[in-house]
């Protein structure tokens, strides 16, 4: 058994309640691989981390996704089809589906990925639950990885206002504010670390308040969590 499964295994009660979100019988060693970051595998000798199996399920994600939304939509053209996929297997949403779950106090990350936020930041979130994606394809096979998918992403589907948001969530807080009679969107970003390792927070304020914050590898990424959160908080408050 690894290290890595030891560590994951010292909080077992933990790790079951991943497990039964996830609703599929993951191979332990394959759960463990997929929850490990570069990072952490970097300062461990260079174990193996979970980059392979997120480029398996992002494949998963993209093919689940694109058959349900042909089946579900018979009359979109085929650019309203890319759109729609396109918001929901972002970035920004899929770290979304992966805070549903606390997918971030899973991570296994690196010394200085952790103290910078890492179990945060919206691009390792999203590339964590690809490669669950993949573990759950290994462990248990299409149908079920295919479910998986459509259990965790299904909801974004069924709400094309947040899978808009997800898509564009700048505008679409802009355009929020603006319903709401709140002034224009203002976004403040720190950025940490070594220029090899940069990460970013973004903090978006409205009439000068700070509503909400967002973290990412890139400025970009940043201000879109920080606008994602804002306007979920908005619109809940609407």
């Amino acid at each position: 058994m690894t290290d890595r499964t030891e560590q994951h295994r010292s909080a077992p009660a933990v790790m079951s309640r991943l497990l039964e979100q996830l609703g599929v019988d993951i191979d332990p060693e394959l759960l463990v691989l997929a929850l490990t970051h570069r990072s952490w595998a970097y300062e461990h000798g260079g174990v193996p981390h979970n980059e392979r199996l997120e480029f398996l399920g992002d494949s998963i994600l993209g093919q689940a996704i694109t058959i349900e939304l042909y089946r579900r939509l018979p009359d979109a053209t085929e650019g309203e089809l890319a759109k729609r996929r396109a918001g929901v297997v972002s970035t920004v949403a899929l770290a979304e589906v992966a805070r549903t779950i606390g997918l971030g106090q899973h991570i296994l990350l690196g010394k200085g990925e952790a103290a910078s936020g890492g179990a945060a930041k919206a691009s390792i979130l999203a590339d964590t639950l690809e490669a669950i994606f993949g573990a759950a394809f290994l462990s248990a096979g299409h149908t079920a990885s295919a479910d998986l998918v459509l259990r965790l992403v299904g909801p974004l589907l069924d709400d094309p206002g947040r899978a808009g948001a997800a898509l564009d969530p700048k505008t679409a807080l802009q355009e929020l504010a603006a319903a709401q009679g709140r002034g224009a969107p203002v976004y403040v970003v720190e950025a940490a670390g070594p220029d090899h390792a940069r990460s970013f927070t973004a903090t978006v304020l409205l009439d000068d308040v700070a509503v909400a914050e967002g973290a990412g590898t890139s400025k970009k990424v940043a201000e879109m969590a920080a606008a994602l959160a804002a306007h979920q908080r908005l619109d809940a408050g609407r």
